[in-house]
Parts: structure tokens; sequence; C-alpha cells
């Protein structure tokens, strides 16, 4: 755990008692901080009376009383689509707002750190898709290359709950926008953002607001690097703000396609293979096209994106390379899932939106495409131009019938359930064709969180491979 600082003996407020919320709880308190807790949920409330906290209804002003400060969970809206009443109410009495990941960057560097002979050093990546996939490979090549290595954040432990660091650690943080958007400290030594495009647009008043929650992350403290993907138009503008000049090497560009070699550093991959670039000449390469757990265009994005920081961090191009090799891939992630007679079927449920759900799409040759969920703005048609890989589209979802309709030129079924779509994709499909889960839709109206989706695509990829072989 890493201990709050700078509330020693105050009251702090926390609002939420999720994952980050009960975490950033009991920071605070081993920092020394009087702990005061709302949830807008009884069993939230509950589980807090349970763990010894004070209740306040913190949609009060009268609450506020003596509090130094109110940390609130990720998932709260803090501003649009409206601000959350207890936010509100800290506003109307001047008490500052802040949360788990402005208060790990406030808190993390210790007294400590000046008897260690390699300081610790935080890096931090964002973006639209593949921000998990990138913080786990950079993860994965740190501990494979014997550098300590914690992961947290929007991905595995919160980032309070870590441990305090060692010398020569990094710790490698996966932030969403919502943590982005709100945190009063943002000073990573290392800053990623891997690509940009239309998402939780209802949370960020629009496209505009969500870029700019994105972009906080280079702007509040400057880090000392700089990775940015550079595929879109915000990417590229972020790159321009940030270097001092054509030949500021501190900013190092990122692609999938696109030819960066006059750049003063740069990374991109381009018919499976990975370049590194430094003022006009190539330093190091890697073929991507053998990484069974980095398959597709928008997974080499995210491996020259993780390539890129461990370069920074000064391990070599070999050492990177070998580390690759043995990347596993995260679950709901282009997971394999099971490979039966030249059929493979392909868990990417974290393919919540129709930005992710292309990118999974221009992965393989031909598809048995399972889709549907909870559609998002913005409608379905990013999606046209990579449909003719598909042989045929199972949906799911309450909205089935509709998402269906959006799909011309596409053979449909509408299935509805799960069950339902991989047991007549799998008995439809023939060798050389991939059974791939890649809704284009969040899960909510079937499911809890896009985890529980994919976990039981497995459980219906598994009964269907066994009453096959039946």
């Amino acid at each position: 755990m890493i201990p709050v600082r700078g509330y020693d003996g105050a009251i702090v407020a926390v609002l939420g008692m999720g994952l980050s919320g009960r975490a950033a709880a009991q920071a605070l308190q081993a920092g020394g901080a009087h702990v005061v807790v709302w949830d807008d949920g009884q069993a939230g409330r509950d589980l807090a009376q349970t763990a010894g906290y004070a209740l306040r209804d913190l949609t009060k002003t009268a609450s506020y009383d003596g509090v130094a400060a109110l940390i609130v969970s990720p998932g709260i809206a803090h501003l649009y689509p409206a601000p959350h009443p207890a936010i509100a109410a800290a506003w109307a009495v001047g008490v500052p707002v802040d949360n788990d990941i402005g208060l790990f960057f406030r808190s993390f560097a210790t007294d400590d750190w000046d008897g260690f002979e390699t300081t610790p050093r935080v890096v931090a990546v964002t973006g639209s898709n593949g921000k998990s996939t990138t913080s786990a490979l950079i993860h994965h090549i740190l501990a494979e290359s014997g550098r300590p290595a914690q992961l947290a954040g929007n991905i595995g432990r919160g980032v309070l709950d870590i441990e305090p660091a060692r010398d020569g650690e990094v710790v490698v943080l996966e932030l969403s926008s919502y943590q982005t958007d709100l945190a009063r400290a943002l000073t990573p030594d290392v800053a990623v953002l891997t690509n940009l495009s239309p998402d939780h647009l209802d949370r960020h008043a629009g496209h505009g607001g969500y870029f700019a929650a994105k972009r906080r992350l280079f702007a509040e403290g400057g880090p000392d690097r700089a990775v940015i993907g550079v595929d879109e138009n915000e990417g590229r503008y972020l790159a321009n703000q940030l270097a001092q000049g054509v030949g500021d090497d501190r900013v190092v560009l990122v692609s999938s396609g696109q030819k960066l070699t006059e750049a003063a550093w740069s990374v991109f991959a381009r018919k499976g293979f990975l370049s590194e670039y430094r003022h006009g000449r190539q330093v190091g390469s890697i073929d991507l096209r053998a990484i069974a757990g980095l398959p597709g265009a928008h997974n080499h994005q995210n491996a020259c994106a993780a390539y890129a920081v461990c370069r920074t961090l000064g391990l070599g191009p070999r050492a990177i390379e070998a580390a690759m090799q043995s990347y596993p891939g995260l679950p709901h992630r282009s997971q394999l899932v099971a490979d039966r007679g030249g059929v493979r079927f392909v868990n990417d449920s974290k393919a919540t939106n129709v930005d992710s759900a292309a990118k999974a799409l221009q992965a393989f040759a031909r598809i048995r495409w399972i889709c549907g969920g909870l559609q998002k703005e913005g409608g379905l048609d990013g999606l046209l131009p990579h449909l003719a890989q598909v042989a045929k589209a199972y949906v799911i979802g309450r909205e089935a019938a509709d998402f269906a309709r959006q799909l011309p030129g596409v053979p449909t079924e509408v299935c509805t359930t799960m069950a339902r779509a991989v047991a007549l994709a799998a008995a439809e499909a023939e060798p050389g064709d991939v059974v791939l889960l890649a809704p284009a839709a969040a899960s909510f109206d079937q499911y809890d969180n896009f985890e529980q989706r994919g976990a039981d695509f497995i459980t219906c990829v598994g009964a269907a491979v066994a009453g096959q072989s039946d």
C-alpha cells in the first residue's frame, strides 16, 4: 500500500466504495487521515461501516464541515452529463475534489528514495484502445528483462494498493479518461497516448472533451518522455504541441501503417515489421508476425508503443524482442480460446466500441463474427469498410435486430444470446475460419461487464467444441 501523504490528522471524505474507493480510504488512513465515507448504494454503506469508517451523507453541504478534500471514484460523474450531488456540494463549500490517481502522484515519492541508486519511474498509458495490452506488455517486457516492475491503475491493482517502490523499479499505470480528467496531480516520467477514437462522449460532453481529458496526462506536469500514437489528428496535434523543434527526441512518434523515418525518434509497424528510427537512421527492427500474443495491426501498434517505452527506459531491441515472444496476451483481448478442426475461436470482448471492433476485424481473413450489445453513440458506420472479410454475423443483445439492420451486405443471424450465437457459428464454420467475438458495443444490456461477457463466450466455446468432439 502507498500511504497518502499530506493529510495527517485531517478529515478526508471518500465517495464510492468500489475497489478504488476502498483502496483510497485505506491508504488515507495509513497516512494518518481521518476518513469519512459515502456510497449511493446501501451495500456500499454497509461495507464501509463493517470496515469501521464513519458515514456522512456527502450530498449535503453540512457534511463537509472540517473536511479537507473529497476523493471520488472514477465511475462517478464529476462534470458531465451532470455532476454528482456530492461533488456539487463540495464545490459549493470550496472543498477540493481529487481522485486516487492524484493522491498517488502526490504520495509515491518518499524520503527513502534518497538512498536508492536508481530512482523509481512511473509510466502512464492512456488512449481509446490498446492501453491495457500496451500496459501489460510493458510490464511483461520489464519483468522478463529483470527490471522490478508493478502494474496498476485501470488494470490489475488500484494505484494506492501497490507496494512502495524499490530501487530502480518501474510502475506501469493504465489510466482511463475518467481517471486523468479529475486527478489534481499527473506527473509520470513517461506518458503514452496509444490512439484516440470516439468513446465515453456523454461523460466528456463530446469528442473534444474526451481528448482534453486524455491530454491532461501530458499537460499537468510534463513527462520527461512522451510516446504518442500519430495515426489520428489528435495524436499529431499533441506531438506537435509537445515537441520544441524538429530534432526534439523527447517525443517518440508511434504508428501502425505509416512510415515515420523523418522524425527525431519514431517506432512504426508496416506489414508486420516493427522499425525504430532515430534522426533518419534505422536502429532496431522486430518481425511481429510470429508473436502469437500480438495478432493484427492494432496489436502491432500496441507493440510499437510498448517497445518505444522500454527503449526510453534503457532496454535494448533484442531484449525487448525476446520478451515479446513470450507475451501471452490478455484475457478478452484477441485471446485465442480454442483451435479445433482448423477453426480458431478468438475472444475480443474488450472490443466495446466501433473502432476497436474494426481493428479486430482487420486482423483475420475469414470471420464468423459474434457482435452486438448495448450500442454507443455514433452508430456502426465505422465498421462498414471492414466487413468484406465477414462470412456471417451472429448478433447478440437486446437490440440484436436493430444492430443487424446496420450491417448491409453481410449475412446476419439474429441470435440474441451468446449460447445460440456460438453454437451456430461453430456449426457453420469451415477450416480456416475464425469465430470472433468483437461486439462493437457495451455489455451492460446482458452482462455486468465485458469480462463476464468474454467468460460466457469461453464457456459456450467449450460446450460447442466438446459437442463437436462427441
